[in-house]
């Protein structure tokens, strides 16, 4: 097999993500209700990206989303602090009346799937209904990070079937650039070629000042109006 046909993402150090294998890429903008809750995805533009490419991981890029170069003269420093436990071992269980929730709050990206009908947390300690159960698993599998997982009581996680690819995301109405957000099972390695485990939905960084690299914490929320420049 050709090296550069094994999907994998790689961040580089003090530089961008390398994303190798022909990975599909595309542009989306959070749909939101009038609380400015998130309730879905639309496309906004999709690239025609070939084999490797570079993603901009410090924030200063003039080719958003590509890595222009940028992060030699901003002395971006990008090591990366995030550490390398399962998300079992991140996450904590919330138990309901009629559905559970494991939630692994450090990888929260903001993207507000979960204050939809109230929280999801309200949800799962206070709803005794199907449509709780329902509304749950949406808010969870709307999540993109995957910090939160709907559990059902017999025990079964519903994680959403996500194709391979990746998106930028853009929070239209807070007028900020978002993270970018990893479906499908995509490996990740860090600087030092170690891979992080492996997860169906992952938001990595692309402004340049989270504290748990390479993954979103949700510090672009401080350059807010961005999108307005």
């Amino acid at each position: 097999m050709d090296a550069n046909s094994e999907k994998k993402i790689k961040v580089l150090p003090n530089g961008p993500y390398e994303v190798i294998g022909d990975i599909p890429l595309n542009q989306l903008r959070y749909v939101n209700d009038r609380k400015g809750a998130s309730t879905g995805y639309k496309e906004i533009q999709k690239y025609a990206p070939e084999g490797v490419y570079h993603l901009c991981r410090c924030g200063g890029s003039h080719n958003k989303p590509f890595c222009d170069g940028t992060h030699k003269k901003n002395g971006f420093k990008g090591d990366t602090t995030a550490s390398h436990d399962t998300y079992d071992e991140m996450s904590v269980l919330y138990e309901g009346k009629v559905i559970d929730m494991l939630d692994a709050e450090s990888l929260c990206a903001v993207a507000r799937f979960c204050d939809t009908h109230g929280t999801s947390w309200e949800q799962v300690e206070e709803g005794d209904s199907a449509e709780t159960i329902e509304i749950v698993k949406q808010q969870c599998a709307n999540c993109p990070s995957g910090r939160l997982t709907a559990v059902t009581k017999d025990g079964k996680r519903i994680e959403p079937e996500l194709p391979e690819g990746i998106s930028i995301l853009e929070d239209v109405a807070l007028s900020v650039h978002g993270p970018i957000w990893v479906k499908g099972g995509i490996p990740i390695e860090d600087e030092h070629g170690r891979v992080y485990p492996v997860r169906n939905r992952v938001t990595l960084c692309r402004c340049g000042l989270s504290q748990n690299k390479p993954f979103c914490d949700g510090k672009h929320m401080r350059n807010q109006g961005e999108l307005d420049d």
